[in-house]
């Protein structure tokens, strides 16, 4: 750079000191004719001045002298604006990499910068959706699991904001009547705190009494020498006794009638499980165990164990799967009846299946359809997705009403003719609740307004309404607290980003809200499709227990047992109780056709009181 720097700086010096060549030319020029004229006039006087011949040839010869040192210096003069030429292009190639370089170094820093700027962005909504996700997590680990709805303190909370609602005049009024018939109500029922003492339990009449008397110290042994007064005193204490395992020893005996001489030999008993050791209560035992008190197999295997005996894992299981092919008659019979009835509710959850061909456990789906008028609830299993063509598929027969919770894969039942699809106010409220920290003054305007459905369900029980009067009752006071809340969701929703909590919550109850309000057009309808949701508990806590099924067979057998282990539940009967009557009547159905299998069914035999 210094060198350049110095070419170039000696270049302009001589540039400007130097004058140009056509200056140099005209000077020559001029001299040249100045000489000539003067060469012309030393020609005329040359006659006079004898020296004047002398004097040209020694001028000319300098002239000579003098255009070689011009050609000379032009030749020098072309060489350096060469060499200037070959610096400039140098340095014009120089700057041109610097500048490619500088703006391919300021494209580079504003890629970063774009990039760092969506990185800070993804980051910052990843941070927030993790903050939801934990505070989710600590309100379900550390937070009430209740649902259940509170008088509140502030009595804003039952004000309806009629903002940017279009309501009619009548369809405010209406709004008004059903809040002050909340507000009445609720001032009824808020009582003064009473602090409930605990109290000791009788032990229940029904279990077997153990005598054991007490003598004063002495009176064994000298009977003779006391008198026992009348007047005693007794306490009672639970006791239980550990299981025992037993052999059931069955001898047919063989006789002959006299009158006939016919020889008679003692019918075969007939066994639940053909060609198996298995009586009916270890069977009982064993299926009661797993389904309903979740206890896994190698727990119920080691008890057994304890007990005297040690059965194969691989003897249970054949058990299991054979009780299944035992109720699956009555199962199918149970989905026939269920399907049959107008009102039902669904649900769905998974269980793990171990796959033999991928060697891993999958994901397996158990639907839930259940009765809310009886005490009766299938399970069926399938072993793809949980996708919409099942729903299509297992309730393409059904006529009625059915709540779900909101899952679209019920949409397209909406659409059949009989077919009413009624959701879930709770499930709408818990989106609300999830958007509590993030938007609490929306989020809790929506509570209060549910609560208030529920606060006239409330009102409904405690006045012990018929169905025609729950429904009248329900079009009254709910329908236009709905239609209320209707219409300040559509005002919300364009003010709140889609993707947050709040914007899902509206977009949920949005997009749901004719089939959140329909369960006012019947009073059997309920709110909300709880009942179903507990019916689905018990096979999250067995699947804690057992992790997975062994393979889909064994999951279908599950759904099979875990149908009347629910209905069982439902209809407040003993399944144990339940397990010994079945399995020692099945085989009488099996050769009676006159017979029908529901009769079987727990509620049923709980009516003739047979269990």
């Amino acid at each position: 750079m210094f060198f350049c720097t110095f070419v170039v700086c000696k270049g302009s010096k001589m540039s400007e000191n130097k004058p140009s060549d056509k200056e140099l030319i005209r000077q020559l020029m001029s001299r040249l004719d100045e000489e000539y004229r003067l060469r012309k006039s030393a020609e005329s006087i040359a006659e006079e001045l004898a020296d004047a011949t002398s004097m040209k040839e020694n001028y000319e010869r300098k002239l000579t002298e003098k255009d070689k040192q011009i050609d000379k210096q032009k030749a020098t003069i072309e060489k350096q604006k060469e060499e200037i030429s070959q610096k400039d292009d140098f340095i014009k190639k120089a700057l041109k990499s610097k500048n490619a370089e500088i703006n391919k170094a300021k494209a580079d820093a504003q890629n970063i910068a774009k990039a760092k700027d969506k990185t800070i962005k993804e980051k910052e909504s990843e941070i927030r959706i993790l903050n939801q996700r934990l505070d989710y997590l600590m309100r379900k680990v550390w937070g009430s699991m209740s649902e259940r709805r509170k008088t509140p303190d502030d009595p804003r909370e039952l004000m309806i904001d009629f903002g940017a609602m279009e309501l009619t005049d009548e369809e405010q009024k209406d709004v008004q009547q059903a809040v002050e018939a909340v507000k009445d109500m609720r001032k009824v029922q808020v009582k003064a705190h009473e602090k409930l003492v605990p109290a000791r339990r009788k032990l229940p009449e029904n279990l077997r009494r153990v005598e054991e008397h007490k003598y004063p110290e002495g009176y064994e042994g000298h009977q003779d020498e006391w008198i026992l007064f009348d007047d005693v005193e007794t306490s009672e204490h639970l006791e239980m006794t550990a299981p025992e395992l037993y052999v059931r020893v069955t001898i047919r005996h063989k006789g002959k009638r006299k009158s006939t001489g016919e020889i008679i030999t003692a019918p075969v008993p007939v066994e639940p499980l053909a060609k198996s050791y298995a009586g009916p209560t270890i069977l009982t035992e064993f299926t009661v165990g797993k389904y309903f008190d979740h206890i896994p197999f190698y727990r119920m295997i080691r008890m057994v164990k304890r007990l005297g005996m040690e059965i194969p894992q691989s003897t249970t299981e054949l058990w299991f799967h054979g009780v299944a092919d035992l109720m699956r008659p009555l199962y199918y019979r149970l989905e026939e009846i269920l399907l049959s009835l107008d009102y039902l509710e669904s649900d769905e959850t998974t269980v793990p299946v171990v796959n033999n061909e991928k060697k891993k456990a999958v994901k397996g789906y158990l639907w839930l359809a259940m009765a809310v008028l009886q005490p009766l609830v299938i399970y069926h299993y399938h072993e793809g997705a949980r996708a919409g063509k099942v729903a299509l598929n297992y309730f393409r027969n059904f006529k009625g009403a059915l709540q779900v919770d909101g899952f679209a894969g019920y949409d397209a039942l909406d659409k059949f003719d009989g077919i009413i699809i009624l959701c879930c106010w709770a499930h709408a409220r818990r989106y609300y609740d999830r958007a509590l920290n993030t938007d609490k003054e929306r989020a809790s305007y929506a509570i209060s307004q549910i609560d208030m459905l529920y606060s006239i369900e409330a009102m409904a029980n405690e006045k012990k309404l018929s169905y025609e009067e729950r429904a009248e009752y329900r079009r009254q006071y709910a329908y236009p607290i709905i239609r209320a809340l209707e219409a300040w969701a559509l005002a919300e929703y364009d003010q709140v980003l889609p993707k947050s909590p709040i914007g899902k919550a509206l977009s949920y109850m949005l997009t749901r809200i004719r089939q959140l309000s329909r369960y006012t057009m019947d009073g059997r309808y309920r709110i909300d499709n709880n009942l179903v949701e507990n019916a689905v508990r018990p096979v999250a806590v067995g699947r804690k227990g057992y992790l997975f099924c062994g393979n889909h067979d064994a999951a279908e057998d599950a759904a099979v047992i875990y149908s009347f282990m629910g209905c069982c539940k439902l209809a407040e009967v003993d399944p144990k109780k339940w397990m010994n009557y079945f399995l020692r009547h099945v085989h009488d159905y099996d050769n009676d056709y006159s017979l029908d299998l529901a009769e079987l069914l727990p509620h049923n035999l709980k009516k003739k009181c047979l269990i």
